[in-house]
Formats: C-alpha cells, sequence, structure tokens
C-alpha cells in the first residue's frame, strides 16, 4: 500500500494542482481511464469546499490530500482543519456559504460510490474511493 499526501495552504489556486495530482496518483494506482475525470473533479470539489471552509473561518492552516493505493481500492482523504464552526450542518438553514458547501457535497456525492464524510474538533475529512483493475495493478 503506497500514499501520496499532498499539503497545500487554503488557497483557491492550489486545487488544481491537487486535482493534477490525484488524475496522475489514481492512473498510476489501475483507476480505469473512464473514470479519471470523476476522481478529478471529486478532488476539485472537496478541496474547494476545504479552501472555503478555511476561508470563511478565517483559519490559515493547510488542506491535506492522502491518496492511497489499496489492493483493490483507490483511497483519497481531503482533510480541513476548520472544526465543526465552520461547517454547516446537514440540513442547515440555506444561504450563501451553506448553499455552496451542500451544492458541493451533492456532485461529490453523484461522483463516489463509495463517500464518507466527517466534522470533528480538529476539522473535517471527506474519504472517496474508486475500485482499481485489476490488470492495471503493478504497471
Amino acid at each position: 500500500m503506497a500514499t501520496v499526501e499532498l499539503r497545500f495552504s487554503a488557497l483557491p489556486e492550489h486545487v488544481r494542482t491537487a486535482r493534477l495530482v490525484a488524475a496522475a496518483v489514481a492512473r498510476r494506482a489501475g483507476v480505469d481511464e473512464s473514470v479519471l475525470d470523476e476522481v478529478r473533479l471529486a478532488v476539485g470539489e472537496a478541496c474547494s469546499r476545504a479552501v472555503g471552509l478555511h476561508q470563511r473561518g478565517g483559519i490559515g492552516g493547510t488542506v491535506r490530500v492522502a491518496l492511497t493505493d489499496q489492493e483493490k481500492r483507490f483511497l483519497i482523504e481531503v482533510e480541513d482543519e476548520a472544526g465543526p464552526a465552520a461547517a454547516p450542518a446537514p440540513g442547515a438553514a440555506e444561504g450563501g456559504d451553506a448553499d455552496e458547501d451542500t451544492l458541493g457535497l451533492a456532485v461529490i456525492t453523484g461522483l463516489v460510490e463509495d463517500l464518507e464524510v466527517a466534522n470533528g474538533a480538529d476539522g473535517g475529512v471527506i474519504r472517496m474511493s474508486w475500485p482499481v483493475s485489476v490488470a492495471s495493478v503493478g504497471v
């Protein structure tokens, strides 16, 4: 099991880099070519959400993206340091930033079959995974 980890300042201009790195590592891990656009878009949405939470909360921390090549799955975790106060609760009153967060999560949900979203005292994490083509493993 190999992991590539990317940490970046919570700035929108770094989201593109995260998308490109995720697509490259996913390809190397054996994720089917037809799914790479979904991986790229899901990572972009998750990173944009994390950056937005940091900026709205006035938090200067980093966003962490971990890309892990497991035996049969390719796992991506996007972690923020925003904490629960910056993340709108599910079903919270809509308006402005909450709408953006809800829309971003809806897009991710439509792209990823295996998805987990969690918020804790130290921040939140979005875990996403995709199957790896057995024929491509070890290439």
